[in-house]
């Protein structure tokens, strides 16, 4: 692979590497061969003449934001460990710690957003690393956390993640700007009211975010102007109108959102 770069190495390549991958010996040869090369290491990978303060010690006794970094003068290898959320080390042949720069980051002391320095190197490997290390990140904010005795599961489990994770990627790429936590939530609501049994007994309804009514129906299935038809209720049963500022009592139902809709609310319920 890289004597096939090297064909066109008038351009300039810097390569950036998750901690599967980055080792001493890779980055040294990458910097023999011209090319600049960053990634975050395990810390069974530091060299033991590099004397980090272990992962443990570091995250115990320091604060967020805080850094240490040293070089190992034989290779010219920059090792950067740095307190995030969790202890991220970073080693780079080409990048140091400065200019130090401002990130914001959730304080869960002061319960408010902070301002907190990160090493040039840290923003670096953000910026070019690749969707692998986006993908795996936004799995493991809500990875499914169900134990199993059976050995396939956590490969199912895994494969339901990635799936939601890639989803919740795609959409935030189309312009609908939405947290992970709610896009899962969407997925729930769409899945319990489309193939969920009904409720024995009539609970507290929740709230629909894009209507001031009350009612049991997700925004995406309930505004996706698709198979919404109005139906009689089984058993000639009465029901109240789902419909804003609506009091009647009808026998008509909306089949696929399952609430009770007179003829000339049913276009209103379904209209954003």
């Amino acid at each position: 692979m890289l004597s096939e770069i090297e064909a066109i190495k008038k351009f300039p390549y810097n390569f950036f590497f998750d901690n599967l991958f980055t080792t001493v010996n890779l980055v040294v040869y990458l910097r023999e061969n011209g090319y600049t090369a960053s990634g975050t290491m395990r810390e069974n990978r530091v060299p033991k003449e590099c004397p980090l303060l272990a992962k443990k010690d570091f995250a115990k006794t320091g604060k967020k934001g805080d850094h240490i970094s040293i070089i190992e003068r034989t290779n010219g290898i920059i090792f950067t460990r740095w307190l995030d959320n969790s202890v991220v080390t970073v080693a780079s042949n080409y990048y140091g710690i400065s200019p130090m720069n401002q990130v914001k980051r959730y304080s869960r002391k002061d319960k408010k957003h902070i301002q907190v320095s990160r090493p040039f190197v840290i923003g670096e490997y953000n910026s070019g690393m690749g969707g692998t290390d986006l993908m795996d990140g936004g799995v493991n904010c809500y990875r499914i956390g169900i134990r199993s005795k059976k050995w396939w599961w956590c490969i199912f489990t895994w494969l339901i993640d990635v799936s939601i994770v890639n989803a919740w990627i795609i959409q935030r790429k189309s312009g609908k700007a939405i947290s992970q936590l709610d896009f899962r939530r969407e997925i729930v609501n769409v899945y319990l009211t489309r193939y969920g049994n009904a409720p024995k007994r009539a609970g507290r309804p929740s709230t629909s975010k894009n209507s001031i009514t009350l009612n049991r129906i997700s925004d995406d299935l309930r505004y996706d102007r698709q198979d919404h038809l109005l139906v009689e209720i089984p058993e000639k049963k009465k029901r109240r109108c789902a419909g804003e500022g609506c009091c009647s009592i009808i026998r008509t139902m909306c089949k696929k959102c399952n609430v009770g809709l007179c003829l000339p609310c049913n276009y209103i319920f379904h209209t954003k």
